[in-house]
């Protein structure tokens, strides 16, 4: 019996893995759920699956939640500190790290540092302390398995000695597969207008609100893309982005041979957490089998670099290193919330990121503080531009 600890229960990634774990009883116990203020659906899903620990942000939202958990036998623990942890706890054996944005880092790196099973679910976590996090990965021995479609897909193409260098493997690049998002074929001109609704409404998949604009954007494949060279080994020059509307090829490997192997699915997040959960083994996931009859066709296009800006910027910021990254996604996570607000308008997300990128010099990301501090600064200059662009 596997013990697992979901950080960001309540989010969508949360509500599949928790269907995983629900399919296998005899062999996958929830040992603690997190969530940040959604406290009756937390409630729910506790009175369910019976962890020995839930997690909330706050003193108050705890007692408020261990009221609703009366006569159940779970502690709820609030805060950060309860969030490492639940997260680094000696019964654990694997986590899954879905807390979206940068209040994940810290329980992520809990657990890498605990040694567990790291299911990588965050993107901000390699994308702000790439090199510190995979350091720690090394030096305490935990095994990071990637939970987003295409860092899965990749991982299940790849040989088992990445590590070693794309080059020494005989990868030629990796291929990052994306919808294109609700935009994909919206004139840009038109895009000064659209509301966050539009930008939510994804065409493929059902995801959170940040996450939906992100890909709207393009963000999420720029942050994938860095994401995808801490946890391959590769330059940001080896990986490159298709659009891909059907969203059934997750990612693909080119090899030096002319070989180029491809990872296909239903859209659905159940297959690469089923993956991970049980890797190196195969476990039911709930997916549909893929119907190729119905699928019928795939089609293939280059992004297109004056809509989708944020791509632009994140392969710039790869590039360049140090602090970059963090202050990239702290400006794009003050920019997105702004638009999500109605402060501001769709364009003017890119227009913020790339103003903060030209304000704050990047720094070398040494160490935790180093990147903190960063993130910081660039929320409070993001937060500065957001304010003259409303």
């Amino acid at each position: 019996m596997q013990q697992i600890t979901v950080l960001g229960a309540t989010g969508s990634i949360g509500g599949s893995t928790l269907d995983v774990i629900a399919r296998h009883p005899g062999r996958y116990r929830a040992f603690a759920l997190t969530a940040h203020s959604r406290l009756d659906e937390l409630a729910r899903l506790c009175w369910r699956f019976k962890p020995r620990y839930a997690v909330v942000a706050s003193a108050q939202d705890a007692d408020t939640l261990q009221q609703q958990l009366d006569g159940l036998d779970c502690e709820v623990l609030h805060g950060e500190q309860g969030l490492c942890r639940v997260a680094s706890a000696d019964e654990v054996d694997s986590v899954m790290a879905a807390i979206v944005g940068a209040a994940g880092l810290a329980p992520t790196l809990a657990a890498v540092r605990a040694g567990k099973k790291v299911l990588l679910a965050n993107k901000e976590a390699l994308v702000m302390s790439g090199a510190l996090f995979m350091q720690a990965v090394q030096e305490h021995g935990a095994t990071l398995l990637p939970i987003d479609s295409e860092h899965n897909a990749i991982f299940q193409c790849l040989p088992c000695n990445y590590h070693d260098g794309l080059p020494q493997t005989g990868v030629r690049r990796l291929l990052l597969t994306a919808s294109g998002g609700p935009f994909r074929e919206t004139a840009l001109h038109e895009l000064a207008g659209v509301t966050p609704a539009q930008a939510c409404a994804h065409p493929n998949w059902s995801m959170g609100q940040k996450i939906s604009v992100d890909s709207a954007t393009m963000m999420n494949k720029g942050l994938e893309l860095i994401e995808a060279c801490w946890l391959f080994a590769a330059r940001p020059a080896q990986v490159e982005v298709v659009v891909h509307p059907q969203s059934v090829i997750h990612s693909l490997v080119d090899y030096v041979d002319g070989s180029v192997l491809a990872q296909l699915g239903n859209p659905d997040m159940r297959t690469p957490i089923a993956h991970a959960l049980a890797w190196p083994q195969r476990i039911d996931s709930g997916v549909q089998p893929l119907d190729l009859y119905q699928l019928a066709r795939m089609d293939f296009f280059e992004p297109d670099p004056e809509k989708f800006v944020c791509l632009r910027l994140a392969r710039e910021a790869a590039e360049q290193g140090g602090t970059a990254p963090a202050i990239l996604n702290a400006a794009n996570e003050v920019a997105v919330a702004g638009f999500l607000g109605g402060q501001t308008g769709f364009l003017q997300i890119a227009q913020i990121i790339e103003r903060t990128l030209e304000q704050l010099a990047s720094r070398a990301a040494d160490s935790l503080e180093a990147i903190l501090d960063a993130d910081k600064q660039a929320r409070e200059v993001a937060g500065q531009w957001l304010a003259r662009m409303s």
